[in-house]
C-alpha cells in the first residue's frame, strides 16, 4: 500500500473516531455549540481528505499519461469533475 493511501486511511479512521465521539456527546446531551464545533471539525477533515484523494488522482494522470489523447482528456476531465463536485 502506498504512503498516500495509508495517510488517507489514517485520516478516515480519525474522522470515524470523531464521529463516534459526537454520537456519545449526543447521547450525553451535551451543548449544541460543542456538538456543532465537533461536526465542523469532522467536515473539515473529510474535505481535506477528499482533496488528498483528488490530488492523488491528478498526480497519477500526470505521471502515467495515456498515449491516447482522447483517453487522456477524459481522465483529466474526470479529475476536474471531482474538484468541481467537491
Amino acid at each position: 500500500m502506498k504512503k498516500e493511501q495509508k495517510d488517507i486511511i489514517n485520516r478516515l479512521k480519525r474522522a470515524e473516531g470523531q464521529l463516534r465521539g459526537i454520537q456519545k456527546m449526543m447521547e450525553e446531551e451535551q451543548e449544541c455549540i460543542d456538538i456543532i464545533t465537533q461536526l465542523s471539525a469532522v467536515r473539515s477533515s473529510i474535505n481535506r481528505t477528499m482533496g488528498l484523494v483528488i490530488a492523488s488522482k491528478i498526480t497519477q494522470i500526470i505521471e502515467e499519461p495515456s498515449d491516447n489523447p482522447a483517453l487522456q482528456e477524459e481522465r483529466i476531465q474526470e479529475a476536474v469533475d471531482l474538484i468541481v463536485k467537491k
